[in-house]
């Protein structure tokens, strides 16, 4: 069933985006992380244009975050004084990353820059992941106990607070600037940021994983939901129509992946979402390098 998309100007297969909106969906609620990382290059693939998938998909991990956080909430494994942190720096980085996005949109340069953003961004944090989950693994099947370090540089920093969730006594700077970090590419790329989140709560922060995914999808709820609000306001690129089919996908898709996650261990489930991201990353590069029309064109000038 064929639909015409009336921002993007597309017509697309509506069962194909209510599936990728499950399946992103699915992702959200296993992981913590909003999907937009995997969902906005699905767009791309299948011929929406980059501004439009950014602020679209925004809208879309709202819903699917949302939905994750209520499963989340009845296990009590949120950290809402810490996801409040991470909101306050995520707002200000939402808003700055609107402004850069518009700049860009405004000299013609904004879809080069999403596509290089994916590019760095996942295979720098992909690599990341695959590596330390390795070596969660290898730790495991040795029989060594995982030692996580607890006491770093982060713990000298002054403005501390009492996480109890998380069971942490922390300053408040360094959750405030993954917020920050996360709030601008949540505007610019059109992600929760989950991708990165996850990973700094982790290895940065010190918070336990059960705690981390449904804190993290708290944070995105909200810098998402301002973030597509100041696109739609701002550039006016956001696609109902689009918008409103990821969102039944991803909605009922994150409650199924919040069951699954019960079932994997810590270190499965980052191993296979470092693996995805990787997989992702390729793709896009690959796009980048063999299809060079997409950046530029030559052609002769015509001289009437």
């Amino acid at each position: 069933m064929q639909i015409y998309l009336p921002i993007a100007e597309v017509s697309v297969n509506a069962f194909l985006l209510l599936g990728l909106g499950g399946l992103v969906g699915v992702l959200s609620g296993m992981f913590g992380v909003g999907g937009g990382f995997l969902m906005t290059p699905l767009l791309f693939f299948i011929g929406i244009p980059p501004a439009v998938a950014v602020a679209t998909e925004a809208n879309q991990i709202v819903a699917s975050s949302f939905s994750g956080v209520l499963a989340h909430l009845r296990r009590k494994t949120v950290d809402l004084r810490m996801g409040t942190v991470l909101l306050v720096g995520g707002l200000i980085g939402a808003a700055l990353g609107v402004l850069i996005f518009n700049a860009l949109k405004a000299m013609g340069q904004v879809d080069l820059l999403v596509r290089l953003c994916y590019v760095v961004f996942l295979g720098v944090i992909g690599a990341l992941m695959f590596v330390e989950s390795l070596r969660a693994i290898r730790k495991t099947r040795s029989g060594a106990p995982p030692v996580r370090k607890r006491h770093n540089w982060i713990h000298a920093l002054p403005l501390k607070m009492k996480f109890r969730t998380s069971g942490l006594y922390i300053s408040v700077i360094p959750p405030a600037l993954v917020g920050l970090a996360v709030g601008v590419l949540s505007a610019i790329m059109g992600v929760g940021g989950g991708f990165i989140m996850v990973p700094a709560m982790i290895y940065l922060l010190g918070m336990p994983t059960k705690v981390v995914v449904g804190t993290s999808l708290f944070q995105i709820i909200f810098v998402t939901g301002f973030a597509t609000l100041l696109h739609a306001t701002t550039n006016f690129t956001v696609d109902i129509v689009l918008a409103v089919l990821l969102l039944v996908g991803g909605v009922v898709g994150a409650q199924v992946g919040a069951r699954l996650g019960t079932r994997l261990k810590a270190e499965q489930l980052r191993i296979l979402l470092a693996i995805m991201v990787l997989l992702v990353c390729g793709k896009l590069a690959f796009d980048l390098l063999v299809q060079p029309s997409e950046l530029y064109s030559l052609g002769r000038e015509a001289h009437g």
